[in-house]
């Protein structure tokens, strides 16, 4: 009589307990794309890699690996977008110059937002210098 009681509610308990691990996960994995832009790096892309990695189960992300040379050094930023059925990824170049608007993280910088800047825009800037 205890067990007809208790085994249903000890698996009403675990898929409820699944359920808002779940929920939770995929806030995470949603949110990836809100970072706060506390800093600017700008420059020109040195190297570029782009690759579809596992989140979380069924859940993957784009992540955009960038390789920025400013002022002679060489600065690593990853755009990491959960691939959503509407998203759209950035399309850069290697030579591209751009401006990448996000923080800082332990080892690279983690981009928010990108913005390429047109090539004869730099080139009236070098003049005027």
């Amino acid at each position: 009589m205890v067990t007809a009681i208790v085994i249903p509610i000890i698996c009403l308990y675990f898929y409820w307990l699944t359920k808002k691990e779940m929920r939770e996960s995929y806030d995470k994995w949603a949110g990836l794309n809100n970072v706060l832009e506390e800093a600017i790096i700008s420059g020109v892309i040195a190297d570029k890699k782009e690759s579809k990695q596992r989140y979380y189960y069924n859940r993957y992300v784009h992540v955009l690996e960038l390789t920025i040379q400013a002022s002679g050094k060489l600065w690593n930023a990853k755009k990491i977008t959960p691939q959503l059925k509407d998203s759209c990824f950035p399309s850069v170049n290697i030579g591209d110059i751009v401006h990448l608007y996000g923080n800082w993280k332990e080892e690279f910088f983690h981009v928010s937002r990108i913005e390429l800047k047109k090539k004869s825009d730099a080139k009236k800037e070098k003049s005027l210098n």
